[in-house]
């Protein structure tokens, strides 16, 4: 039975010290359309390498779990039918059925820390669903996050979430955020949610050093890093505002609840942006992922 396997390139570059980004695999096999989803997969791995990164895509094949992906599995998790999404308590049920999954944060970031590599890009974070006080829907990737020494870059957590209830989640399970270059907490689809953090950063070193720092002390929890959206690439905050406020109103309506809940508001997001909220979705994992190999290039230039 096969724990997980690390491939040749990212184990050699962990022995050697090079620097590897961790990229996660549901964002292209449930969070795009075909055949956009395999287009920003391989251009994502091809940006890491140009950085002179090694990237990690994580995903599960045939019930392996695995930390670096060849282009043949990622292509075939991008078009295969029966992909499932695999969070971290997934992984050994997904192993010994032999199923084929996109890893979520919580699943990557534990394959990751497991294979050795310490920085992971992706897009939005999971948190505290709106209603969670009567659900309790909360998101495995922050209590996961918790409990691993890793550097993470989001664009915050997409704003169909309560915002205000994930802060503080993260406080409370000891998850340091800090804003690159702004003290506005992003919300995915906008550079500002509307809410604020206490700490900016304001170069990939400055972040190397916290997370250095906060290894030294022997803090076990990941330094988060809240990379916003180019304003330039945002979704008009009117816009957004609106088809929030439309999404919210036609899940209550629909009687849609719990973890039908997201889909359902992503897929008006979708809908009423006439394909503009893909578009964003985009930008921010590109800005992420040059983010995170910019941060992995100094972690390795000075473990």
């Amino acid at each position: 039975m096969v724990g997980l396997r690390v491939s040749d390139a990212v184990r050699a570059a962990i022995a050697d010290g090079a620097p590897v980004l961790a990229l996660e695999s549901t964002i292209f096999t449930h969070g795009l359309p075909r055949p956009r989803n395999l287009d920003v997969a391989l251009e994502a791995e091809e940006r890491v390498r140009s950085a002179g990164v090694v990237p990690a895509t994580i995903g599960v094949v045939h019930g392996v779990p695995t930390v670096g992906l060849t282009a043949d599995e990622i292509e075939r998790l991008s078009t295969s039918a029966g992909v499932v999404k695999a969070s971290l308590r997934d992984l050994a049920v997904a192993a010994v059925k032999g199923l084929s999954a996109g890893t979520t944060v919580a699943a990557t970031a534990y394959l990751a820390h497991r294979a050795g590599v310490r920085v992971f890009s992706t897009g939005g974070l999971g948190g505290v669903h709106r209603g969670a006080q009567q659900t309790f829907d909360e998101s495995a990737d922050l209590s996961t996050l918790a409990t691993l020494p890793l550097v993470v870059v989001s664009a915050g957590v997409k704003s169909i979430l309560d915002i205000p209830l994930t802060l503080e989640r993260l406080e409370t399970l000891s998850l340091a955020v800090v804003g690159y270059r702004t003290t506005d907490y992003p919300g995915f689809y906008i550079a500002d949610s509307g809410h604020d953090i206490e700490y900016s950063v304001h170069s990939p070193a400055e972040i190397a050093d916290i997370a250095r720092q906060r290894d030294a002390l022997g803090i076990a929890s990941t330094l988060l890093v809240a990379n916003p959206v180019a304003v330039e690439h945002e979704l008009p905050p009117a816009l957004h505002d609106d088809v929030l406020t439309r999404a919210l109103a036609a899940a209550e309506a629909s009687g849609v609840t719990g973890h039908d809940t997201t889909p359902f508001l992503l897929d008006c997001f979708q809908r009423e942006t006439a394909g503009r909220s893909l578009d964003v979705n985009v930008e921010v994992y590109r800005g992420n992922v040059a983010l995170g190999a910019e941060i992995a290039l100094v972690l390795a230039a000075a473990p």
